[in-house]
């Protein structure tokens, strides 16, 4: 995590765990900064990237971003849809899998809205499948009245014709997927450099086994059960220790619970999916989960593996190992054919 994170430095003890998670782990913290960047490297290490684990300024996210290109063939789709400006004029479609495709007449979120402003202006990311696009405005008008939110700060999208992208994200690939802050929208428009440079709120505790009790509200709560209970939305990934809060706050009605699936990161912001739209029939779909609201041993294991990456000891001292031979890159080959099309098209 970078040092612009508020309220981040401080160690939270004597919380109580959710009875399905307490007492399965130690509770000794380290610094959040230390955690972050072995979250982060852990991420890298089973090919997440480090963007899931903290958030990038407008400065940083163009160093890496020049130093991706420096390394990538000019045929390589990274190259190809990172690096274009617009959408395709084609008729709007979700092409492919969520982490393999591209999107075709996708629709630009307005920068501003009554009930929400979007982040990260320099990315570019704020396109997708105009279903997606009305989803977003329909919860950010939702969101105030019916959830005690006051609008949304909106992460990433996609690229104009999606695809996979320079830095970041494997998914977000076909305009259907889109991050949302865990930072209530501010009662005053953002600057551009604030919306380059603020960080979003990790709501996460410093031990990573629950929620910051100085940070979480019932109205997270709420903001996420209203984006769940939507018809269209198949999942909502946010942090292990965010999703022990929401299974211990829920109440009785519980149905919502099983769309929120736990994932690495995802302490800054959530991550919204919604299905296929009909008639894509080139969109792979996910099926909705089956469990009743994901709160038992699949959560332990996701804690457990987060605590363990993040605890990890350092290797002994000795001779480095051999470094990984070069990733391969996606071409323009290795996407459904249909982004052939999306790529070129004027």
């Amino acid at each position: 995590m970078d040092s612009r994170t508020s309220r981040a430095g401080k160690t939270m003890t004597g919380t109580t765990l959710s009875r399905s998670t307490a007492g399965t782990l130690p509770k000794h913290g380290r610094s959040r900064t230390g955690i972050l960047a072995v979250l982060a490297g852990f991420a890298l290490a089973i090919g997440l990237p480090a963007a899931a684990v903290a958030q990038q300024t407008q400065t940083e996210e163009m160093e890496r971003r020049e130093k991706v290109l420096s390394l990538l063939p000019n045929n390589a789709a990274k190259r190809i849809f990172g690096t274009t400006p617009g959408p395709a004029n084609l008729e709007a479609r979700a092409i492919g899998s969520f982490a393999r495709g591209c999107v075709a007449g996708a629709k630009a979120l307005p920068v501003d809205g009554e009930t929400w402003q979007v982040m990260r202006l320099s990315r570019n990311r704020n396109w997708g499948h105009p279903q997606l696009i009305s989803l977003i405005e329909k919860l950010a008008r939702r969101a105030p009245k019916e959830a005690g939110w006051p609008g949304l700060l909106v992460g990433d999208i996609s690229q104009p014709r999606g695809g996979p992208m320079l830095t970041g994200h494997a998914s977000h690939q076909i305009g259907l997927d889109a991050d949302l802050w865990l930072t209530p929208m501010p009662d005053r428009r953002l600057t551009r450099t604030e919306r380059e440079t603020m960080s979003a709120t990790n709501l996460v505790r410093s031990d990573w086994m629950d929620v910051d009790p100085g940070l979480y509200s019932k109205s997270h709560l709420a903001l996420i059960r209203l984006a769940a209970r939507e018809k269209t939305v198949t999942r909502i990934f946010v942090n292990p220790a965010i999703k022990v809060a929401l299974c211990r706050d829920a109440g009785a009605e519980r149905d919502w619970l099983s769309k929120v699936r736990p994932m690495w990161g995802h302490n800054y912001h959530f991550h919204i999916r919604i299905a296929c739209p009909a008639g894509d029939a080139t969109c792979v779909d996910q099926p909705l989960p089956q469990d009743e609201d994901g709160c038992g041993t699949e959560l332990k294991d996701w804690l457990k593996k987060q605590y363990a990456a993040m605890h990890k000891p350092k290797p002994p001292p000795g001779p480095k190992r051999d470094p990984k031979p070069p990733a391969k890159f996606w071409t323009l080959d290795d996407l459904p054919d249909e982004c052939r099309e999306v790529a070129v098209s004027k």
